[in-house]
């Protein structure tokens, strides 16, 4: 870490034309493709891909410093951008634990090639846990896959989705099935991302209908509900991580943005700056002392995960909380930015007022605020008596 240079990965140069085209994708509803383009070929697909199969070798405690970056450019991008790196995270635990299967997502980063997220089912709380979408085996390792995953970020530009579903039919079921498939006839993508925020994602829709993973592409199958299994760990850990980086970076420029209005604006009342005021200033102050505490957190758990740290049990409500905690932080910070900015940041045009927006998706990310608090309880007080 000591030699890591956030600026040699996003350089200021790139960071700015990504931000100058973030108000032009929340406005017309695209995806960022130029932004996608040039991270492809800076080589930012794969960062967390090890050095000798031709990534960047790094660990998930500088991805996610990165991803702070990148977020306070764009968040949209750099939540899109998240769920690719969630796979390629989970490839390196996977790697740096000695578990084989996920070398094709390394060597498909390296490639350029664009992995997206497919676990997210409309009214499905168990995530991770289960699944509505049909797995069928095909008596030859491989698998089809019918059913719908919502907020399906890179929906445009996907080459291969990751995704679960459930073995109903095998000798052993019910299994859970975690594979990845290419985008074929029968995977459908419905043009139906017109949000709040975080527009530039375009999370959409996606159908599978029978859309097949062969063999060499089905990573795990195990038993539903909570497990140890390195697939689930792996993706519990890369996304929750990497989700709070993105909202801690939203808050980071919120700040900023504070910040300098506060040093522009002047009160006619005084003829002295806003930065001169006690309650602008208290306000800064709180934002400051609520955003400082998070990156830290993300660093020390980023950090137990590439050292392959045994937290046993307190993975879970460590790494929820800290997806909790940025989040709630994020919309804070970003509420008492557009207090201190005033009425300019009510018009849609200002950079605040995305950001008030981009914020809120935070509240909708596994884990949502009620699984923290259960995770929370049952490890403090142990689980609710039957």
């Amino acid at each position: 870490m000591s030699s890591f240079d956030p600026i040699a990965f996003l350089p200021d140069d790139l960071l700015d034309r990504i931000r100058e085209r973030a108000p032009i994708h929340d406005r017309e509803n695209t995806f960022p493709q130029q932004d996608l383009d040039e991270l492809r070929a800076a080589g930012y697909l794969s960062i967390l891909v090890p050095i000798e199969r031709g990534g960047a070798g790094l660990g998930l405690a500088e991805a996610a410093i990165l991803q702070q970056r990148l977020a306070g450019a764009a968040p949209a991008t750099a939540l899109a951008i998240n769920m690719h790196l969630v796979w390629t995270g989970v490839a390196k635990v996977f790697s740096d634990r000695g578990v084989p299967g996920l070398e094709f997502v390394q060597d498909g980063a390296v490639a350029g090639e664009v992995f997206a997220f497919g676990i997210s089912e409309g009214g499905n709380d168990l995530v991770l846990f289960g699944s509505d979408t049909a797995a069928v085996p095909d008596g030859d390792g491989g698998y089809a896959f019918t059913g719908t995953k919502i907020f399906t970020s890179l929906a445009p530009v996907w080459t291969r989705l990751g995704l679960h579903g459930l073995d109903t039919t095998s000798p052993d079921a019910p299994k859970l099935v975690f594979a990845f498939v290419e985008r074929t006839d029968a995977v459908t993508t419905s043009d139906d991302w017109d949000t709040l925020g975080m527009r530039g994602t375009q999370s959409r829709t996606t159908r599978l209908s029978g859309a097949v993973a062969d063999a060499a592409h089905v990573v795990r199958r195990i038993d539903p509900g909570p497990s140890p299994d390195p697939i689930v760990f792996g993706i519990f850990s890369v996304f929750e991580i990497l989700l709070a980086s993105v909202y801690t970076g939203i808050a980071r420029r919120a700040l900023e943005l504070a910040v300098a209005t506060a040093q522009k604006r002047h009160s006619k009342k005084t003829g002295l700056a806003y930065s001169q005021d006690p309650d602008i200033r208290w306000r800064i102050a709180d934002m400051a002392l609520a955003y400082d505490a998070l990156p830290p957190q993300i660093a020390a758990l980023a950090r137990d995960v590439d050292d392959r740290v045994d937290n046993g049990a307190r993975w879970f409500p460590l790494l929820s909380g800290v997806k909790h905690r940025a989040i709630t932080m994020a919309k804070h910070v970003v509420d008492e930015a557009i207090l201190v900015a005033g009425g300019g940041s009510y018009f849609s045009a200002n950079e605040l007022s995305r950001l008030y927006r981009d914020v809120l998706a935070g509240a909708f990310h596994p884990s949502d605020p009620e699984s923290a608090h259960a995770t929370a309880a049952s490890a403090l007080l142990g689980p609710i008596e039957a």
